[in-house]
């Protein structure tokens, strides 16, 4: 008879760092008596949400040289995401571990590469990465990483991968919803219906609320969507996904977006709604200049 599985001590934690609960992450993550793999999990998560919340610094100076390989490959995530100075020795040090065979084929830091490289915007070195999976993780960035190459075809197989392990875990749940706002039309409800739930059963997050704005636009919600997308602005005024959001939805509803734009151009230059709005002005300022 097969030994009773373990009891899952990470489960919640996993399950607000998933949903974007950052804070509610580090706030719960003090537990004991964890084993030496679960205790690196743990910490790996609560960096990782500390870098969500924007705190490169803290991770940076407290992942010293002696700390476990995932560890270690956090630390890299922070000081890529913490100064565009620091991005090439970043990638030129992922990329020497990666080709470490003592330590290449970890999974965190395979998924860190993947994250990592599809900021980059380079799919096919993310994929290189992370395509054998070994993970929910890994399956999860998959999918997003097919979504960003508009392969809905591949990202469907990786869900389908996903729903054979565990197809109630919130990142299958998660990565369902995503395709379905990919392939759209009456796809969209079934999107929205998965966030409606994660709503009803866990606290409210920016991430649940931009999810379900998103379904509404898409669905010609505008009014439903802006009330969500207030809301997760309450809870983060900095965060990106709600300010762009709250741009697009603005430009539908027929009002200002500059408030919300310019936010984001000051919090988040690098984000490709101020990129895609910068060319756009400069056109518009040819256009102009050729007609004057």
């Amino acid at each position: 008879m097969a030994a009773a599985a373990a009891p899952d001590h990470l489960f919640n934690l996993r399950n607000n760092f998933y949903l974007g609960a950052y804070q509610a992450a580090i706030n719960n993550s003090d537990l004991t008596n964890l084993p030496p793999d679960d205790a690196v999990e743990r910490d790996c998560l609560v960096y990782r949400s500390y870098i969500a919340l924007g705190s490169y610094q803290l991770v940076i100076s407290e992942i010293d040289e002696s700390a476990a390989t995932p560890l270690q490959a956090v630390k890299l995530l922070a000081l890529y995401l913490s100064s565009p100075d620091n991005k090439e020795s970043t990638i030129s040090s992922l990329k020497e571990w990666l080709s470490d065979p003592a330590i290449g084929s970890n999974a965190t830091l395979r998924l860190i590469a993947g994250i990592i490289f599809m900021h980059e915007e380079d799919y096919n070195e993310a994929l290189k990465h992370t395509n054998a999976g070994g993970t929910m993780e890994l399956h999860a960035l998959n999918v997003q990483i097919f979504l960003k190459m508009h392969r809905s075809d591949y990202a469907e197989r990786q869900l389908r991968a996903m729903q054979q392990i565990d197809e109630d875990h919130t990142l299958t749940q998660l990565a369902n919803a995503w395709l379905n706002l990919a392939v759209g039309g009456s796809k969209i409800q079934e999107a929205y219906l998965i966030f409606q739930d994660f709503s009803e059963k866990y606290p409210m997050t920016g991430l649940i609320l931009n999810g379900k704005a998103v379904c509404c636009m898409h669905m010609g919600n505008f009014d439903e969507a802006e009330g969500l997308l207030l809301d997760a602005l309450n809870k983060d005024a900095k965060d990106p996904e709600t300010l762009a959001n709250l741009v697009v939805c603005s430009l539908h509803q027929g009002k200002s977006t500059s408030r919300y734009l310019n936010q984001l151009k000051l919090t988040h230059p690098d984000h490709m709604l101020v990129k895609r709005a910068s060319s756009g002005d400069e056109s518009f300022e040819r256009a102009l200049q050729s007609v004057a």
